[in-house]
């Protein structure tokens, strides 16, 4: 039997495999031509599209320097709170990086590079910490490096968090953020667990609230059942199409045969296709005929489908005129923010204490015992056809999503699994042909610069197009079919997705040299339970090991930075959607000024900006805004809809903080292992600030976006960036517990900074009764219906039969 492949040829006097492995020149070349390529198109092409001609030379100047400037609080001026929050994130973790990056190149590197004594075999695993001998007193200065990067990490979360408040309308205790902060939000609690029986009656409820704060009650609103309604309009459509499309198959059956009055469906006019014809009618009679005995008639199935969109608009009339179930949910408005946080604070404090407490007629009545209480969200940010979905099914959808992301985390968490089970399969059939072949690349990749370019560069250009476009489209689908409540609640619940995906996918696996985490489960398993003297700990932290785990993470940072950003430069995708519309619009309709049926156009005035964007202190000064109508403070532009109040989003937020906190633990964790990765780590976030700076303003900008938020969404992305020190530190001590000395002393001091590290204070505002007490009240600013009342109406356009 002759092999189906030979054994590759001997690599000769340049053989060295290792030669390939400590060096990216090449991943740097076509990285560097990417970005360049990139670049081009922006400055050529791209420009023109942004601003509908190609600004000269000082404009295009006048034009990036206005985005250089530009501040917080124009961003979210003119982009909304999400937009603003990005950037001063992003800035912060540049800003971050660029200190550590000092001490990483100028003290880190030099002291692995020079210090070191151990014998490795390529240039680049010098520059690692592998470099220095295993339990050697030089890596006490690596302990030190540690203790600074904690301490600099906690310190440059703080400031960021400090920089964020600008952007938020109250602090974490309900505080008011700002002198901006002028939403009804800051005054109104969501009560949740109502009884749906009392219907939109607030009677009940409003005396149950002025009764615990006399006076302090402003207004109490109890939507109703929007997700019933968004269901019931659904059906109601669906059995009106039935029903034209039953009558006019009916009325198109009265109509005389035309085939038969002009003497067709005939043998001898027709020929064959005549004679099949007319037995297929004939066919077709007789069903009808069998159908009509047993009572299954198109007459009796119109009738039945009548009935239904009787019952149907029965219900609905109940919703137009104000009658239907509630949503279980109740919006209560105070006078003052303090009696509002106050609220908030006594719920809470009796839900911990509700075991043996009597509660009154009324409270029973409104089932008080079932109530959930919280700091009322935006209006803006309130999915209201989900108000009213039951617990129920929000719990088993919930459940359904996770055990699917935990399935795909264990057995199909990456493209790498897929040719894992490829090669699985393909031992099994021919194990000795799967040898050779792994010869065959093992040459391959040794012999020319064409196999360094495949095993560096591509394998990092498919997990970045799978986890940067499959993998977050996939789970934003996952998290918008959980339900939330609130836009915000679905960007946490997808972020929190795709960082779970994207820490075991880019590090974990990257770091073991798995496929999946399934089959490093069972490697363990398998080590520890036939009680051998496993070394798999050891072999995790050798030098080899590191030094390729080291090597692939530096080479996804520059794929990322160089080719990643500049992708995102060009920002294809939103240009594609607008030239699509472009050609599929009527040429009458070219002749109206360009304005999006829904929303209003992203770019609508993209040549008045200029420096500065907005003018100072009239905006923050005054919560009424001086009587000026300001775009994204009037209700008027909210757009309502069925679905969200808010504007329609076009940059996803959820996936880009996902991606940028993958970056972010990447550069730590293996800041002390490789010090060359901190300054890639800072000019990736410094790069992605400039870029998405731009875009924000130019390319993603919607009008409607309020300039605060409750800052929700951002507090997550701290506390995960908090998270990722977590993962350094213990990193680090399981490298300590290996490579450190024999009293393990470098081990215990790192258990101790991540214990005190965990105890440090956060730098939350403290609760200040004396300021709330002295704030204004929802008088000062209100005028006419609220904005809960407005955006709980529900809609009824879609009803063109009234």
């Amino acid at each position: 039997m002759t092999d189906p492949l030979s054994p590759p040829p001997s690599p000769g006097d340049g053989g060295d495999y290792a030669a390939w492995y400590g060096n990216i020149q090449y991943l740097l070349n076509i990285s560097a031509i990417g970005s360049f390529f990139c670049l081009f198109l922006f400055l050529f092409v791209k420009l023109r599209s942004d601003h509908r001609r190609m600004p000269g030379p000082s404009a295009l100047a006048a034009k990036l320097l206005a985005v250089w400037h530009a501040t917080g609080r124009e961003i979210a001026r003119h982009c909304g709170a999400d937009a603003a929050q990005f950037l001063l994130i992003e800035g912060g973790s540049c800003g971050l990086l660029l200190s550590l990056a000092v001490l990483a190149v100028f003290v880190m590197l030099p002291l692995n590079l020079y210090a070191g004594t151990a014998v490795l075999g390529d240039q680049f695993s010098e520059t690692t910490i592998n470099h220095i001998e295993k339990g050697s007193a030089l890596l006490w200065v690596h302990f030190v490096f540690l203790v600074v990067v904690v301490v600099f990490v906690h310190f440059g979360i703080s400031a960021i968090e400090s920089r964020l408040k600008i952007t938020r309308i109250r602090d974490g205790n309900g505080n008011m953020s700002g002198p901006g902060s002028d939403s009804t939000a800051l005054f109104t609690i969501m009560v949740q667990g109502i009884p749906k029986t009392i219907g939109t009656d607030r009677t009940l409820l409003h005396e149950y609230f002025q009764h615990k704060y006399p006076g302090k009650v402003y207004r109490v609103v109890l939507p109703m059942d929007l997700c019933a309604l968004e269901e019931l309009a659904s059906e109601l459509v669906k059995v009106r199409h039935e029903i034209a499309w039953l009558v006019a198959k009916i009325d198109s059956r009265l109509l005389p045969d035309e085939s038969v009055e002009n003497g067709y469906g005939t043998a001898s006019s027709e020929g064959v296709w005549g004679w099949v014809c007319n037995m297929w009618r004939k066919v077709m009679d007789l069903w009808h005929c069998v159908m009509a005995s047993l009572g299954y008639t198109d007459d009796r199935k119109l009738g039945e489908l009548q009935e239904l969109r009787a019952e149907l608009e029965t219900e609905l009339a109940a919703y137009k005129e104000g009658r239907a179930v509630g949503a279980g949910v109740a919006f209560v408005v105070f006078k003052d923010v303090y009696t509002a946080n106050k609220a908030v604070q006594d719920f809470q404090h009796e839900k911990k204490r509700r075991i043996g407490r009597f509660f009154s007629l009324m409270e029973l009545r409104l089932q008080r015992n079932h109530w959930k209480v919280e700091q009322a969200p935006l209006a803006t940010d309130i999915y209201w056809n989900h108000l009213g979905s039951s617990k129920v099914s929000l719990k088993l959808r919930r459940v359904l999503v996770n055990t699917c992301l935990l399935l795909i985390l264990l057995f199909f968490s990456s493209p790498l699994a897929i040719i894992s089970a490829v090669k699985s399969a393909g031992r099994i059939i021919n194990a000795e042909a799967m040898d050779n072949a792994d010869l065959w690349l093992a040459w391959f990749q040794s012999s020319s610069w064409l196999g360094s370019l495949i095993f560096q560069f591509m394998p990092n250009v498919i997990i970045f197009i799978s986890m940067y476009i499959i993998i977050p489209s996939a789970l934003s689908y996952l998290s918008k079919f959980e339900r939330h409540l609130t836009v915000s609640g679905e960007q946490r619940a997808a972020l929190l997705k795709m960082v779970c995906f994207f820490l075991v996918n880019l590090i974990l696996l990257k770091g073991l040299v798995e496929s999946s985490l399934e089959s490093a489960l069972l490697k363990m398993g398998r080590c520890y339970l036939d009680g051998e003297d496993c070394k798999r700990i050891e072999q995790y932290m050798s030098a080899s090991f590191l030094s390729r785990s080291c090597l692939s993470s530096l080479a996804f940072l520059i794929t990322s930075t160089f080719l990643g950003i500049s992708f995102d430069l060009l920002a294809p995708i939103p240009w594609i959607k607008k030239k699509i519309q472009k050609f599929q619009k009527n040429d009458m309709l070219q002749l109206v000024p360009e304005q999006s049926e829904e929303y209003p156009l992203e770019t609508q005035e993209p040549d008045t900006l200029q420096r500065p964007l907005i003018v100072e202190n009239t905006y923050y000064d005054s919560p009424r805004l001086n009587g000026m109508d300001m775009p994204g403070q009037d209700l008027s532009e909210y757009p309502i809809n069925r679905t969200s109040t808010a504007p329609k989003q076009t940059f996803d937020f959820a996936q880009y903080y996902a991606f940028n906190l993958t970056i972010f633990a990447l550069t730590f964790i293996y800041s002390s292992f490789a010090p060359l990765v901190v300054p890639v780590g800072a000019i990736y976030f410094g790069y992605r600030y400039v870029v998405d700076k731009y875009n924000f303003l130019f390319v993603y900008r919607v009008r409607g976006f309020p300039a605060g938020n409750d800052g929700k969404l951002m507090d997550t992305v701290l506390s995960i960036m908090r998270f990722c020190v977590d993962l350094y530190l213990l990193a680090m001590l399981l490298f300590f517990s290996v490579h450190g000395d024999s009293t393990k002393l470098e081990a215990i001091f790192t258990l101790g900074v991540l214990v005190l590290y965990k105890l440090l204070p956060s730098n939350n505002d403290r609760f200040d009764p004396a300021v709330l007490e002295g704030i204004q009240t929802v008088d000062s600013f209100v005028e006419g219906p609220i904005d809960y009342e407005v955006f709980s109406q529900p809609k009824f356009d879609w009803d063109t039969y009234t």
